[in-house]
């Protein structure tokens, strides 16, 4: 097959130096990689300094760098607003995504495959190959399931055929059941890349955006209740360093510290030193790619019953699902029941990242009519 992928320009794919958390970029990378290790053809829409030698990969990038290299625009888009910033991070991307159609037009394609914004759908009608949209955020963020189902019912009542939905867990399905769906698909991992230890750690671990969503205010919390050391690990947005300064900041200490954001070689040490790894969320969280991280390292999750939390996490078996604070502050006191190497075990069977890279293919596959297996 001949398969386009796009998630961003914005930043180079994949983003290995960029102190920035983007699980779309690293996914698309890892299925362009893996796709065409199984021969098939990849063309990259990506920014222009992205490191892809990959053998059967094009690069596409319309002569665009990331933004952070782009000298001229970045000097003057550091100066703007947020609200001004993101038209300017809407229209990098679209000019790019111009010519990926531009080139669909002239049916360089077989399917075309986006892990990036809904915006980029409306293109979709202006050609017959088929694009298929991975969901990456839940169905009622940030915008509400109401203006959501306003802009995918479009689809429906143009008639447009051609594009198909993947979700990323069954529970980010609920808010828009009735989208033109062609599977879900689990994130994965490069499981070689997440060492197992079998020797339970220390401490607490919390890793992710610093964002009061994600309930690190919580795990705060937990820490306190239990008196157990936490670390706390990932990115503060600048839109939310009034939720750091008040909520989590003041309560820096030797039992709960920041370790920054750390290298993926640093995260690895960091799961397997923790006795569990702590998942607050106050939302619906799609997916979450650091509980299989963690759980692929050894150590069990415990987290709150949202979103795809029950389809990750095995309860009682590779953690804990809980419904509250009370919930979570008794199974960290019963986490030694649970077996670090039944959470490695879990991950293998379930997450590995060549499973994920079939279960792609098997849908482009499926999309195009053709027999599982043909190239």
């Amino acid at each position: 097959m001949k398969i386009a992928l796009f998630a961003t320009n914005f930043y180079p794919t994949p983003p290995t130096k960029e102190k920035k958390i983007y699980a779309p970029l690293w996914i698309t990378y890892y299925l362009a990689k893996g796709l065409a290790k199984k021969g098939h053809q990849i063309f990259l829409f990506a920014s222009s300094d992205s490191k892809v030698n990959i053998k059967n990969v094009r690069l596409i990038s319309n002569n665009l760098p990331s933004l952070r290299k782009n000298k001229t625009l970045f000097s003057f888009y550091q100066n703007l607003s947020e609200s001004w910033k993101e038209i300017i991070r809407e229209n990098y991307e679209l000019f790019l995504i111009s010519k990926l159609y531009q080139m669909a037009q002239e049916k360089k394609f077989d399917i075309i495959q986006f892990h990036s914004k809904p915006r980029v759908l409306y293109m979709a009608q202006l050609v017959n190959t088929p694009t298929c949209f991975t969901l990456h955020d839940p169905l009622n963020y940030p915008i509400g399931t109401k203006v959501l189902k306003l802009i995918y019912n479009t689809f429906e009542k143009n008639k447009v055929n051609n594009v198909y939905f993947i979700s990323i867990s069954n529970a980010q399905r609920k808010p828009l059941p009735t989208l033109n769906y062609a599977s879900t698909i689990y994130h994965g991992i490069d499981i070689k890349k997440f060492s197992f230890s079998n020797k339970r750690g220390d401490y607490l671990a919390f890793a992710g955006r610093i964002l009061p969503r994600k309930g690190v205010h919580l795990a705060v919390q937990i820490a306190k209740l239990t008196g157990k050391k936490l670390k706390i690990a990932g990115e503060i947005p600048s839109d939310n360093l009034s939720y750091w300064n008040r909520e989590i900041k003041p309560y820096l200490s030797k039992q709960i510290t920041y370790e920054g954001m750390l290298t993926q070689k640093q995260m690895v040490s960091f799961y397997q030193k923790a006795e569990a790894f702590l998942m607050p969320i106050l939302w619906e969280e799609p997916f979450g790619l650091v509980m299989i991280e963690a759980m692929a390292c050894g150590t069990p999750v415990i987290a709150f019953k949202k979103g795809s939390v029950p389809e990750i996490v095995k309860n009682k078996k590779t953690g804990f699902v809980v419904k509250n604070l009370k919930e979570m502050v008794q199974a960290v006191r019963k986490i030694d029941t649970i077996k670090r190497i039944d959470c490695r075990k879990w991950v293998e069977e379930n997450f590995p990242l060549e499973k994920m890279v079939a279960d792609y293919e098997k849908v482009y596959y499926k999309i195009l009519g053709k027999k599982y297996g043909e190239i």
